[in-house]
């Protein structure tokens, strides 16, 4: 009974030597997952982006966040069938005033670019674990890959190019899920720009909003390669991050406003504010856009005298609240008649595109407006095509179901 005893105890101890070992591995492999995740987790990553913004003949801007403070640049490569690994590519950086900058959101602009060009691109943060004085300690690199996968492109503006093409949306709303529909009906693999027409939101209360409102479906779909470029609407004037607001969308440009040559079309963008007065309580006295749209207009009446825009075949203004005449008209609208209507009148202007009605509406010329006005609804698209000495539109809804068709010559 004795040796039963030991021998059980012995079986025992064995027992719980081997328990007591997987417990131990147990744990070990439980430690270890913990450790790979939040290494994950801390690893330096792109969260947004990239994507492209106020590509022009010989420059254009890239974009992307993050989750990291990091340094940032872009490396540029022509489109000439040689690897990207082929030799050092050039590097344009995040930078002010000749110092990078430690940042999530990077915005870097190349230029020096030959218009009509294609060129392959990738982008890199590497981040930034402590500066002290002189002394900067730096982690990890994240970036975009040419080793495994196609590199991103992009290909200049040519305003030599006898056709042009443009997708239009507006007053989304963060109804993100009506993008990709609308530029699938609008035919988005043979467009070479879409444009925001502004409210795409509601209203800006912060950066995740903003992406997951309409950005991260507008990358997944085109904005990494094929520009984009947006007129600011009402709504984006409002909420808490509105102020922030060119920090993504036109980041180095002088103003929200401003003109852009694509071939044969000569576009000028204008931010037409908020649409009641000033001293709205909405607004909580925070606003100031008669002032912004005075100034506006001053900018306007010489650029529609420039070369750029007069040299044009076609000459289409951008501008979300529409001039639309009438006793009921609100503040907004008043705004756009009076200080933007009496230049575009002498400017042979071909069409204006505008939106925030949410409804569809084809205004033609009058002694008022002396240009046609296209206002795009909420669940409709705009598809433009000059070619051929015309300027062609085409109007369809979440369907694909033909809206309008618009054919304007030079002389309309």
């Amino acid at each position: 009974m004795f040796l039963n005893c030991c021998k059980d105890r012995k079986n025992f101890c064995i027992f719980g030597i081997i328990f007591n070992d997987m417990k131990r591995l147990v744990t070990g492999l439980i430690c270890l997952c913990f450790f790979v995740l939040s290494n994950a987790q801390d690893r330096i990553a792109i969260q947004h982006g990239p994507y492209i913004q106020n590509l022009k003949d010989s420059e254009v801007t890239i974009v992307w966040i993050v989750n990291k403070p990091a340094i940032g640049w872009v490396e540029l490569a022509p489109d000439d069938n040689t690897n990207f690994y082929y030799q050092e590519r050039p590097k344009y950086f995040n930078v002010t005033n000749g110092v990078k900058n430690t940042s999530l959101l990077h915005t870097v602009k190349l230029t020096g670019l030959t218009p009509g060009t294609r060129y392959r691109y990738r982008i890199f943060s590497q981040e930034v674990l402590e500066h002290q004085s002189w002394e900067i300690v730096y982690g990890r690199v994240a970036s975009t890959s040419v080793y495994g996968t196609r590199p991103l492109s992009f290909k200049t503006n040519d305003r030599n190019k006898p056709e042009a093409s443009f997708i239009m949306v507006n007053d989304i709303h963060g109804r993100a899920e009506d993008i990709p529909v609308l530029l699938k009906v609008a035919g988005l693999n043979d467009a070479d720009m879409v444009i925001f027409n502004g409210d795409m939101l509601s209203q800006l209360k912060d950066e995740a909003g903003l992406f997951s409102g309409f950005m991260d479906a507008s990358i997944d779909l085109f904005a990494k390669e094929i520009p984009m470029y947006y007129a600011r609407g009402n709504h984006e004037t409002r909420g808490p991050f509105a102020t922030l607001f060119q920090h993504y969308f036109s980041p180095k440009e002088p103003n929200l406003y401003y003109l852009l040559r694509r071939g044969p079309v000569c576009f000028i963008f204008l931010d037409t504010g908020e649409d009641k007065p000033d001293s709205d309580i909405e607004y909580s006295g925070i606003t100031d856009y008669d002032f912004y749209r005075t100034e506006q207009a001053k900018w306007l009446a010489e650029v529609v005298k420039s070369k750029e825009y007069t040299e044009a075949m076609f000459r289409v203004i951008i501008a979300h609240i529409p001039p639309v005449p009438g006793t009921s008209i609100w503040h907004g609208q008043k705004e756009v008649l009076e200080k933007f209507v009496p230049i575009l009148n002498e400017a042979r202007v071909d069409v204006m595109l505008c939106a925030h009605l949410h409804r569809y509406i084809h205004v033609k010329p009058d002694a008022a407006v002396k240009f046609p006005v296209v206002i795009n609804a909420h669940q409709t698209v705009v598809k433009g095509v000059a070619k051929d000495n015309r300027l062609g539109l085409i109007v369809k809804d979440l369907e694909g179901k033909v809206i309008d068709r618009i054919i304007l010559d030079t002389k309309y």
